[in-house]
């Protein structure tokens, strides 16, 4: 029987048994790219590497790169977690949440060891609303003198936060810290004690750095970590999408806020969204006066 009357019979039109598929001819490239960034960052999902495509020029939608995902074989090892049940205080992320850029910032400390097994002790600040690491250093060991040191460092490159959230410890609670934070006219947000989730957002970052950085990179001594550390925020704020920012890294995010706010857009929360804290009324009078404050302290500790 020939095809048209066979086509006849079934009612089926005759372009579905003579279609060809056509394959892109950007195809190939975009399949060893997607292979050296998979190398490159192992612990990437298919869209955040559908978004550095993007990034880098590739015309592709999200669902050719599943497509082509699925096609390779590549797959993110899934980890289990434990669940437990959420609390809320009063300085957690749920009721205090930052609302534009310098509002609250957050920190803490996460640890590791060298090949030889000595311990590296990480200190990570982070913005809250553009989710950019403010910083990221590694020693031996950092007292609260250091967290001193390190913050008026970061108030001078940055201008100084309204708010810090941080957990109790003993270095975020020494009567040199607070004294500083007193002068730089910052709040503090104490979270309760064991609810690592209400500060959410450093907690969040420590995943990434261990997964990204801490748990693929065995550091030979404290300089070549200190290399690394600083090699990996560069990347994470300017080559790293976020999905939480619309797969936008934290540099063009808070790029495109301060682009919003000198155009007359109003970034943020709303003053009557529950959980706002009011901007500060005269910020660049603070924020000299904070450097100020900030350049004497790193004078005194030198």
């Amino acid at each position: 029987m020939s095809q048209r009357r066979a086509c006849e019979v079934v009612e089926q039109p005759r372009a579905t048994q003579r279609y060809q598929p056509r394959q892109s001819g950007d195809q190939a490239l975009i399949v060893k790219r997607m292979h050296e960034l998979v190398r490159q960052h192992p612990r990437y999902g298919y869209r955040r590497i559908w978004a550095l495509l993007r990034g880098e020029g590739f015309r592709v939608n999200r669902k050719r790169i599943w497509r082509l995902w699925k096609q390779e074989g590549f797959k993110v090892p899934r980890k289990q977690h434990k669940k437990r049940r959420l609390g809320c205080s009063a300085n957690g992320i749920l009721r205090q949440r930052a609302a534009h850029r310098n509002h609250v910032w957050t920190w803490d400390f996460i640890h590791d060891r060298d090949e030889a097994g000595r311990p590296l002790k990480w200190f990570s600040l982070v913005d809250e609303h553009t989710r950019e690491c403010v910083m990221l250093e590694v020693q031996r060991s950092l007292t609260a003198a250091d967290v001193v040191d390190l913050l008026s460092t970061a108030v001078l490159r940055r201008g100084a936060p309204r708010h810090i959230r941080s957990d109790n410890g003993p270095e975020f609670i020494a009567a040199a810290l607070r004294h500083y934070l007193e002068i730089a006219k910052v709040g503090t947000l104490y979270v309760a004690p064991a609810a690592p989730w209400e500060n959410g957002f450093v907690e969040s970052f420590h995943g990434r750095l261990r997964d990204e950085l801490l748990n693929a990179e065995l550091f030979a001594d404290l300089r070549e970590a200190k290399f690394l550390a600083a090699r990996w925020q560069e990347q994470y704020n300017h080559r790293r999408p976020h999905s939480s920012l619309g797969y936008r890294t934290p540099a063009a995010f808070a790029r495109d806020e301060a682009a919003a706010d000198d155009s007359g857009v109003a970034w943020g929360l709303c003053p009557q969204t529950p959980g706002f804290l009011p901007a500060p009324e005269s910020t660049e009078a603070e924020r000299t006066e904070v450097e100020f404050s900030g350049q004497t302290l790193i004078a005194v500790g030198t």
